[in-house]
């Protein structure tokens, strides 16, 4: 009886993680017998180690129209996607830790100009590019974030070094910047972050705000995509720990000096061993004052509440505020939440047979 348990409970296990297709088919298929279950336990148990872990990846929310979309652009994000999730993946699969996954993974869409961070960062009203990054290790919670950034490639390392060398939780502009030349990381000129995507974005919205002023408040549309984005990642390790990271331009035409939700611990970035780790996207000062991320936490555990509807309590706070965007989230069992109240989210996962799943739209 006890294998048969231990088999079942495995079963559960891949059938949560695989998501609601996996009832479909489990309607489809017999049960297994006892005998069965019994003939498979070594190698079950080896497969169950093998997977409980997994990572989960975001990069932004917002109006994402099909029709707008042209097929060189659509392939080019899910490449992107794609690649940040190997690059977390294949530290996780070799046995290495959350906080390496979840930081190279975001590395990886620093890197990418169609995302809003690092290189594809937006710009302020100012013309100038500010980064923000927060990273947090839900084994110790100990968390790292940095604001204000001009001059740093990949705002989340220097987030990492807050973290681990520091002293404190947050650093903010030239402190932040000196701290990073102090302990050997490159800093590179502001020319690094500009894209004309992203300068053609900010002369659409000045244009808009110009005109609305002259034209008795006449209301002009600017997409989500025009003004703001975020990457960021979640994992949880074959040692059970889980970490968070994120990574913003911040959103544009943003006055100078603005900080949003990513780098503040419990809004856009949070994780815990004992329930979660969560990283957001969307209309940052609605997340900071619902909690969001933390909120995820303590819905499991001081209300017992599943990962799944935790989150997507979370998230509709913000949707009562007036807010838009979404999260995604693991937990300790390595379930996996993607809730988000816009018509697309860039975000992907890979399921417990290794699989990648890139999606964009709703």
């Amino acid at each position: 009886m006890k294998l048969l348990a231990a088999a079942n409970c495995f079963f559960v296990f891949l059938l949560f993680s695989a998501g609601p297709k996996a009832f479909e088919a489990l309607a489809q298929e017999p049960a297994p017998s006892p005998t069965a279950a019994t003939g498979k336990r070594s190698e079950n148990q080896e497969e169950m180690q093998r997977n409980n872990f997994g990572i989960v990846i975001h990069g932004g929310a917002g109006t994402i129209e099909r029709s707008t979309m042209t097929p060189e652009k659509e392939r080019a994000y899910r490449a992107g996607l794609e690649r940040a999730l190997t690059a977390g993946y294949e530290i996780l699969k070799r046995g290495g830790s959350s906080l390496d996954a979840t930081e190279a993974a975001v590395r990886v869409l620093e890197d990418d100009p169609h995302f809003n961070a690092g290189k594809g960062s937006v710009f302020t009203s100012a013309g100038t590019n500010e980064m923000d990054a927060a990273i947090m290790d839900g084994k110790t919670l100990a968390a790292g974030a940095v604001a204000c950034l001009k001059h740093i490639k990949n705002p989340i390392a220097l987030a990492r070094l807050v973290m681990e060398r520091s002293g404190h939780v947050m650093m903010d502009g030239e402190g932040a910047e000196g701290f990073a030349g102090e302990n050997g990381m490159e800093l590179v000129d502001q020319k690094y972050f500009f894209t004309q995507k992203r300068w053609d974005a900010l002369q659409k919205i000045k244009a808009a705000e110009k005109k609305r002023t002259g034209a008795a408040g006449k209301a002009f549309v600017i997409t989500d995509q025009d003004r703001h984005g975020t990457v960021g990642a979640v994992a949880l390790d074959k040692n059970g720990n889980l970490a968070a990271a994120t990574s913003t331009g911040g959103t544009t035409n943003k006055r100078p000096g603005r900080v949003g939700d990513t780098p503040v611990i419990g809004a856009g970035t949070y994780a815990n061993n004992a329930t979660c780790a969560v990283s957001a996207t969307g209309d940052g000062e609605y997340f900071i004052r619902a909690g969001v991320a933390h909120e995820v936490s303590a819905l499991i555990e001081y209300r017992g509440m599943k990962l799944q509807e935790a989150a997507q309590m979370a998230l509709d706070a913000v949707e009562k505020l007036g807010g838009a965007g979404g999260l995604i989230a693991i937990d300790k069992n390595g379930e996996i939440a993607l809730p988000f109240n816009t018509n697309g989210m860039y975000r992907g996962y890979v399921d417990p047979n290794g699989k990648f799943v890139v999606e964009i739209y709703k």
